[in-house]
């Protein structure tokens, strides 16, 4: 990751999800080696041991391919623009339309969770529509459904029930009175959902970054005062 400073060059963050690819890939021909050793040159007892040593294997190459195919940078923060990359597609979120930003916290009884996430609350959620690719929307509404659901029990005494905004609807009537259909009206209508259950329309995991949710909070802080230092007009995050 380059320096704090925006003024020069752009700062990367390399997710902790997507490293160590090689590393996996290399553990992975490891266990498959004593696996393949095992069976053919210990007694037959130990055959089911070497079976699941392959089988380890196998889950060892599949999470390492998994690691090599996702982008060099989950993360570039530039002078204009957060975006975020990732295999399925990319986001973007201009620094002018971000409110506010920090940790979201949820009920669980008379307490309150962080969760392992950053969130975004937009001043015009429906404008990041246009900066965000389809696949990568698909992925995300399956992504967040166990973060809809958290949301739905939380809101729950019992916490056995669960709210019928669950569902996605496939339209959505902007401010300005038109309408979105598709996967973009399920996208918006969840974010509708998560702003209204946790304060935030975006949210980012904290796999994807290089370092803890506040850590990186404080970051995007100082990188928006370095950025409202030189350009006086620009809205400030809210704190």
């Amino acid at each position: 990751m380059s320096g704090n400073n925006l003024d020069s060059n752009a700062i990367f963050i390399r997710g902790s999800a997507s490293s160590n690819g090689m590393t996996s890939l290399l553990i992975g021909a490891v266990v498959a080696l004593l696996g393949a050793v095992i069976i053919t040159a210990l007694p037959k007892l130990f055959f089911l041991v070497g079976i699941l040593f392959l089988s380890g294997s196998i889950i060892a190459f599949v999470m390492g391919f998994s690691k090599l195919r996702e982008p060099k940078y989950s993360l570039e923060i530039t002078r204009e623009a957060i975006v975020y990359h990732h295999r399925k597609g990319k986001w973007r979120i201009d620094w002018e339309n971000i409110q506010r930003v920090d940790v979201p916290r949820v009920h669980k009884g008379l307490e309150h969770i962080d969760l392992e996430m950053v969130g975004f609350k937009l001043r015009d959620p429906e404008r990041f529509l246009n900066n965000i690719s389809l696949r990568l929307i698909t992925h995300l509404l399956t992504e967040q459904r166990p973060l809809v659901t958290q949301i739905a029990m939380s809101d729950c005494s019992s916490g056995q029930c669960y709210g019928d905004d669950i569902i996605n609807d496939v339209k959505y009537k902007c401010v300005d009175g038109g309408m979105i259909t598709g996967v973009s009206a399920m996208f918006a209508n969840r974010m509708r959902r998560l702003q209204k259950g946790i304060g935030y329309d975006i949210y980012l995991s904290v796999n994807d970054l290089d370092r803890d949710g506040m850590a990186f909070v404080t970051l995007l802080r100082e990188c928006q005062e370095s950025l409202t230092i030189s350009q006086n007009n620009r809205p400030p995050i809210e704190t």
